[in-house]
């Protein structure tokens, strides 16, 4: 029985995409599950803001640590930075009395000057990332302990706290009209996103889907990205926070996916040696992903400290696994130049969504963390089986080619592929 051609494209969406779309089906029925274990309580308004509030930090986190692990490096010491700028810049703003004004960029700046102090050693010494970044995580928590005296200190300004716990203005009464305003408005974008990239796909005769699952996909988007926005306006409205995050996971999507620096970066950590034959510095954009991932992490520290409206010695306590484990969920390669920034933030949602269902049915913390782990060993072997079965397929359609006794040449972009990993011209033996 042959199957009809709208099975068929669903079949190959499935199978090629599996990677791409695995994780955000997981996510969904994730979030179904525990809707129903929770009795419905998951899903209200209030609980999705606490979501996006309680993971925020992770999230800036995940964004960052995707682009290590595209680039074939980690670091283990986000959270010991996340610790030490949030410190620092509370004592800063307590103490010392500056301003928030001063203090943000202050660490900003310090947290790039940390990752470009670990991104020296890795790329331009060639010292493992996990030893230097093992060695920053022990540095930077002493450092902690020593600016904080081994107590925690705060209040922190109003301002500060606002960035955490406050919500954009609204000017109604009733549902948060600038929320529903902003989320028609993400609609539209990705809706036109998406034909836009299918008219380029079909200019350069690449594949695409039918107009029909354009059109459902789009559709199926638009509804997701409106109930999310509806859900944040009956409450609030969209958190400050929430704003910052948007920003961040517009910009780096489209920094990795549209850009010279994030090619680079996918080279990188592809083939390190192919890209710096293909002409690309190769320990310079190592070097300005661990800056990168230095900035993020000091973002991270004020976002925390904001919330707890303190610094903490414990601050940042397994901050760097949460961060690696939503990139490995999210879809990252181990082996490195594999991995997007949606992935990371759907990783990261899949982490924050069992936090929060597993704590409101009671569930206890040490089931808490065996089941993440098992979660992330699933993600792994997961990674690990499609590289497997598009590796089997591609010898199964090459032992085919062998078995057909079809004389022909394999199309140009196969020897064009294959002549890539030549490194000298071999010429052809004469006739006879």
């Amino acid at each position: 029985m042959q199957s009809t051609p709208l099975v068929r494209t669903l079949r190959d969406l499935v199978r090629n995409n599996a990677r791409q779309y695995g994780m955000v089906i997981a996510l969904a029925v994730i979030v179904v599950l525990f809707q129903i274990l929770t009795g419905g309580l998951l899903l209200r308004p209030l609980n999705i803001t606490n979501v996006i509030m309680q993971n925020s930090y992770v999230l800036i986190l995940a964004v960052g640590m995707m682009l290590v692990i595209i680039t074939g490096h980690i670091d283990l010491s986000v959270g010991s930075v996340v610790a030490f700028t949030g410190a620092a810049s509370t004592v800063l703003m307590t103490s010392w009395g500056l301003p928030p004004l001063v203090v943000v960029p202050l660490a900003l700046v310090m947290g790039g000057l940390i990752g470009a102090w670990q991104g020296f050693w890795i790329a331009y010494v060639r010292i493992p990332a996990f030893i230097v970044t093992l060695a920053g995580m022990l540095i930077f928590r002493g450092a902690t302990l020593i600016v904080l005296g081994g107590r925690s200190i705060g209040p922190l300004p109003q301002s500060v706290r606002m960035w955490a716990s406050g919500f954009i203005p609204g000017f109604t009464e009733g549902p948060h009209l600038l929320t529903l305003a902003l989320g028609a408005a993400g609609s539209v974008a990705l809706v036109w996103i998406q034909w836009r990239v299918r008219a380029r796909n079909l200019h350069y005769g690449l594949p695409a889907l039918s107009a029909k699952m354009t059109a459902a996909k789009s559709a199926a988007t638009a509804a997701v990205v409106m109930l999310f926005a509806y859900a944040l306006a009956d409450y609030n409205g969209i958190p400050i926070v929430g704003l910052l995050l948007l920003a961040l996971i517009v910009g780096y999507a489209f920094l990795m996916k549209s850009t010279t620096a994030g090619r680079r970066i996918y080279a990188v950590g592809g083939s390190e040696k192919a890209a710096r034959l293909s002409g690309v510095k190769t320990r310079r954009t190592t070097f300005w992903v661990f800056v990168n991932m230095g900035v993020l992490s000091a973002l991270a520290g004020l976002v925390f400290a904001a919330r707890l409206n303190a610094a903490t010695p414990g601050a940042g306590e397994m901050f760097e696994l949460d961060a690696i484990a939503a990139a490995f969920i999210g879809g990252a390669s181990a082996s490195g130049g594999v991995g997007t920034v949606i992935g990371a933030v759907v990783g990261a949602l899949v982490m924050g969504v069992m936090n929060n269902g597993m704590s409101i049915i009671g569930l206890g913390v040490d089931w808490q963390q065996a089941i993440k782990g098992l979660v992330l060993l699933a993600a792994v072997a997961f990674d690990i089986y499609n590289k497997q079965r598009v590796g089997s397929g591609r010898a199964g359609g090459s032992a085919a080619r062998k078995g057909s006794g079809d004389p022909s040449p394999p199309p140009r972009a196969a020897q064009a592929e294959g002549d890539e990993d030549r490194t000298e011209t071999v010429s052809p033996a004469p006739p006879r």
